[in-house]
């Protein structure tokens, strides 16, 4: 059930590029919010098919306060990094706000609890080595999925200049590989065991980063980009259909709520910050790869800072690659040089993400679900 649960929370995140593509090129962006709309009403009104639950505490032991500090430490720490292309000396000073912020969550609810009082989480929970790694897990692949649909995306609409619904189709076989991969994993852990089917997934991951990282270039048309993008989308369907469920194994029924509540943020949380790492991934890349490209094809101005930033500057307000191509081959050399090493860049160190998920996954202990 769990594994049903985390594969359509990821399904969702994946299929939402190819849904608002649909939109946005035969509709408008508009119809786009309109469904959103639609979709709320339709909860409303499916509310009373849930089964009602007896609450385990009441109104007043909600913990307000800590509400509070704890949305304030999450906005500060997303927005900081959101902030971090922007202006570093900012972004970095509201980061480090937010980590205060929320080590001031941590204490709160410690003291909360030693009073006696029902704390908003229970930081005991992260005693539990599985749900620790476990949500770290989580966390990490979903940075790696929001990312890397955002930095294809981006490739998609600005160098080959496709519409939103080419670039949704485009990342469609990583839904669908998720999805495949995703469905088959729990009746697999009859035979292997949580772990080691997350340690392949994490693997299996890698392989499609790397494939995708020989793919971006100028003439990149999207046959070149769906096989990798399957790999890579079967590789976190493994982890997605299983991590939720490892962190959760040997948390008491009791704890259940909240310990669900601890793999939910790091899931929206890798969401948020998966799009803002990866872009500030993406503008290094750019740079190394300006500096690449001057090397090679201008070595003259080789070390020139001023000329770098000019070429910079150029490719930031460029519309898209059919403008680069109506220019000389030098400039057309190091664009190509420059497309080819920041998206490399991008994925391995998705890679390298997905290489800390591999080490992580033997750190989890497992146990025997009974069937």
């Amino acid at each position: 059930a769990l594994a049903i649960e985390s594969v359509m929370a990821a399904l969702s995140a994946a299929v939402g590029p190819l849904f608002g593509g649909i939109m946005t090129t035969f509709l408008s962006w508009r119809y786009g919010f309109a469904s959103e709309l639609l979709i709320v009403i339709i909860i409303l009104a499916m509310r009373n098919k849930i089964p009602d639950f007896e609450p385990t505490e009441s109104k007043r032991d909600l913990d307000i306060a800590g509400a509070i500090i704890s949305f304030i430490g999450l906005i500060l720490f997303v927005l900081g990094i959101l902030m971090l292309s922007e202006d570093a000396t900012t972004s970095i000073v509201v980061i480090i706000l937010g980590v205060i912020a929320l080590a001031g969550f941590a204490l709160f609810e410690i003291k909360r609890k030693r009073k006696g009082k029902v704390p908003l989480l229970d930081m005991d929970l992260f005693k539990d080595k599985n749900l620790r790694v476990g949500s770290i897990i989580i966390l990490l692949s979903y940075i790696v999925m929001g990312g890397g649909l955002f930095v294809v995306s981006l490739f998609m609409q600005t160098v080959l200049n496709l519409n939103a619904f080419n670039t949704g189709l485009t990342t469609l076989p990583l839904t669908v590989g998720l999805l495949i991969f995703a469905a088959i994993a729990p009746s697999l852990t009859e035979k292997l065991n949580h772990k080691s089917l997350m340690a392949i997934g994490s693997i299996i991951a890698i392989i499609g980063c790397v494939i995708l990282s020989y793919q971006f270039k100028i003439n990149t048309t999207m046959l070149n980009l769906m096989p990798g993008m399957f790999i890579l989308g079967s590789g976190i369907g493994f982890i997605m259909a299983l991590s939720t469920d490892i962190a959760l194994i040997n948390i008491p029924d009791e704890n259940q709520n909240n310990a669900s509540g601890i793999t939910t943020t790091g899931q929206t949380l890798g969401e948020s910050m998966g799009t803002a790492i990866i872009g500030i991934i993406l503008i290094l890349g750019v740079m190394g790869g300006i500096a690449n490209g001057v090397d090679t094809y201008a070595p003259e101005y080789s070390g020139n800072e001023q000329v770098h930033q000019d070429i910079f500057d150029y490719f930031e307000k460029v519309g898209n690659v059919d403008d680069i191509k109506s220019e000389n081959s030098t400039v057309i050399n190091i664009a190509d040089t420059v497309i080819q090493d920041s998206m490399a860049f991008v994925m391995l160190v998705t890679a390298a993400l997905m290489a800390i998920v591999f080490v992580l996954t033997f750190r989890l202990k497992d146990k025997k679900i009974k069937k």
